[in-house]
């Protein structure tokens, strides 16, 4: 039997589409016979070899698909595997969209990257064959991408190879900005397990594009048939390549430490305990802080740029409590105020508030629609109280950030963008309008009327300056804060209290409905279909009182900009009432991970004066069992479509 018909024999007991098994085995047979891909080989023989027949169909049913401004997912090899060939063709169809956009023009490009480099962690290929995947680095991967666009007359500007430190995502979009660059590319996986990486792509604002620009790209990508390409070294022969120096770096601190709002602290008047988890935080977030006079008590065992992240418990992602162990351990040590986290390409911010304003009680952590809150509020009124909000301020978030923010903003006479898709690029597009059109949808203003932007993953925008979520404004932002309150001799947690009497109670949960592989797409897809088609009448005992599917284009989003714009809109909202309170389900795809997204959101009116301690904790538990209800309830149902049932 040859491979291929060896294959065909054991893709027959998977139960997936005949058609994607065909495009499979097409795939696996260029793979194997094709020149480009003999290093291969060796590799794909043995998977075949070893009846590896999930990994396989996986590996090459189809072409990583190119969306959320680039590709992202799991190092390996195959066309749907983040490899040399996927990121090529990334790189080339971008250098035919930027040629296209922007006719006649010398154009240049900045690029990023992280700590990652490719270890097979999960075990998939033979580590006593050769392998052209096994330790390729986010250097490594961008350095084949210099080489891609010195092929195509495009200058790069990246690091030099001697470089000590990281550009991260926020210094990224700032860079394109201060070069005047016509794009960027920056290879991160973010949060992601350690053995995936990604390519982002932005454009000359220092945002990732949105529709229907990135349909456009994505189209050119899907169309690129051959990849032009120079190694490395002839690429930075050509003079195509340039080292950046360290001025765009110096000014992005200094634009993020501009961002203060109170006096700085005098000696040890706060302490901070900070983890970049491995990643590249420090030179963002760190020394942002350190810049505007915080000192900082680092957790050393994670302040080492490292892609394997060994030190970090569960995953390099602060939006998991489990990943501050060691931050929390610090903290208690010294007696500490606040703990600060970014992620590995320093675009997130987590911590934890101490809860005792003496720095000995125990440690809250912070979710994300906390965060949101807290730095929005505690924006709003410093420059309320200085008399420095602009005219017309102007208050950004999505549709499944909490909703404590819209009342915040209101209080204070802000405009609100509340409704916005996940994804930072959409934040950026707001800008964006603003500057060119003097309003988004209702919103009027200019982007110096813009206070903040936030989204429940833990992203924050503090400067119109910037165009992507930014951990170094964020962290200087909530260190403030912490020492704001201390001054009071409050603490975060008192604030947050506070914040829900006032505004009212927010309970937010998020459920992840992990589905992988190409089965997993399938039922995902056939999932979110079937609650679009017949939608229920009540979720956890709570009647929908409202239903809309973004997909709808006769809804509010209007017809589609193109295949990227209604793989985004592939977003249900369910509104719901009842005893009193207000409650919200979101569903959606992820776009970057194999699982759907349950946002479950549960409300109450602001206390009413007078109310008691005992009376109101009651009113909270009972939003928080009906928020449990609600997701409970939610998983079950939608589980219940693709014939599963909750583990």
């Amino acid at each position: 039997m040859d491979l291929l018909a060896a294959v065909r024999a054991g893709f027959a007991g998977i139960d997936a589409d005949p058609a994607l098994k065909d495009k499979a085995v097409a795939e696996l047979g260029n793979w194997l016979s094709h020149p480009d891909y003999a290093a291969y080989k060796p590799q794909v023989e043995w998977l075949i070899a070893e009846k590896k027949w999930s990994v396989l169909l996986d590996s090459f049913y189809q072409i990583m698909p190119f969306g959320t401004g680039g590709r992202r997912g799991a190092v390996g090899i195959g066309p749907n595997r983040m490899n040399l060939w996927t990121l090529g063709a990334s790189v080339q169809g971008h250098c035919e969209y930027l040629k296209q956009k922007f006719p006649g023009v010398s154009l240049n490009v900045v690029l990023a990257y992280d700590v990652r480099q490719f270890n097979d962690k999960r075990g998939n290929y033979n580590p006593k064959l050769p392998n052209p995947v096994f330790g390729l680095t986010s250097r490594n991967f961008c350095e084949f991408a210099a080489g891609v666009y010195a092929a195509n007359g495009i200058h790069s500007h990246i690091l030099p190879p001697d470089a000590k430190r990281f550009v991260s995502t926020p210094e990224l979009s700032f860079t394109i900005r201060y070069l005047k660059a016509h794009g960027g590319l920056n290879m991160t996986a973010s949060h992601n397990p350690p053995d995936d990486n990604g390519s982002k792509f932005y454009d000359e604002r220092g945002a990732q594009p949105v529709p229907p620009e990135d349909q456009i790209m994505s189209e050119l990508v899907d169309q690129v048939t051959h990849i032009k390409s120079l190694p490395w070294p002839d690429a930075v022969k050509s003079g195509k390549v340039h080292f950046l120096d360290a001025a765009p770096h110096a000014a992005y601190i200094e634009l993020c430490k501009h961002q203060s709002l109170i006096p700085p602290p005098k000696q040890d008047e706060l302490r901070v305990v900070f983890t970049p988890l491995h990643g590249v935080g420090h030179g963002c977030a760190g020394e942002t802080l350190e810049a505007a006079g915080f000192k900082l008590h680092l957790v050393k065992e994670q302040s080492t740029p490292d892609g394997a992240f060994p030190n970090v418990t569960k995953t390099p992602n602060p939006e998991v409590p489990e990943c501050l162990d060691l931050a929390e351990k610090l903290a208690g040590e010294i007696g500490a105020d606040v703990v600060i986290a970014t992620d590995p390409d320093a675009d997130r911010l987590g911590g934890m508030a101490c809860t005792s304003a003496t720095g000995k009680g125990s440690y809250r952590f912070l979710t994300g629609q906390e965060i949101a809150s807290l730095l929005t509020h505690f924006k709003l009124s410093r420059l309320a109280s200085a008399g420095d909000l602009p005219a017309s301020p102007i208050v950004v978030t999505t549709e499944v950030t909490t909703g404590q923010i819209t009342r915040i903003a209101r209080h204070f006479g802000a405009q609100i963008v509340n409704d916005l898709l996940v994804g930072f690029k959409y934040h950026a597009d707001v800008l964006w309008q603003l500057e060119n059109n003097g309003q988004f949808g209702e919103v009027k203003g200019t982007p110096a009327d813009f206070v903040i932007a936030t989204e429940e993953s833990h992203g924050i925008l503090a400067t119109e300056h910037l165009r992507d979520k930014d951990s170094a404004c964020a962290a200087l932002l909530l260190a403030e804060l912490a020492l704001h309150l201390k001054r009071q001799g409050r603490t975060i947690p008192e604030l947050l209290a506070d914040l829900s009497r006032q505004f009212g109670h927010f309970k937010n949960e998020l459920q992840n409905i992990v589905m992988t592989g190409l089965e997993g797409k399938q039922n995902m897809a056939k999932m979110l279909d079937a609650l679009r088609t017949d939608p229920p009448k009540e979720i956890g005992g709570l009647p929908v009182v409202g239903f809309e599917d973004l997909r709808n284009e006769d809804g509010k989003m209007g017809p589609f900009k193109g295949e990227t714009d209604k793989a985004a809109r592939n977003f249900l909202i369910f509104r719901l009432a009842g005893s009193g309170l207000e409650a919200k389900v979101c569903l959606r795809p992820s776009g970057t991970e194999p699982k759907a997204k349950a946002y479950i959101e549960v409300s109450t009116p602001p206390a009413k004066a007078g109310v008691g301690d005992a009376d109101w904790a009651a009113a909270c538990a009972a939003a928080d069992a009906q928020a449990k209800t609600l997701a409970d309830d939610f998983l079950k149902m939608a589980l219940g479509t693709v014939g599963q049932t909750p583990a």
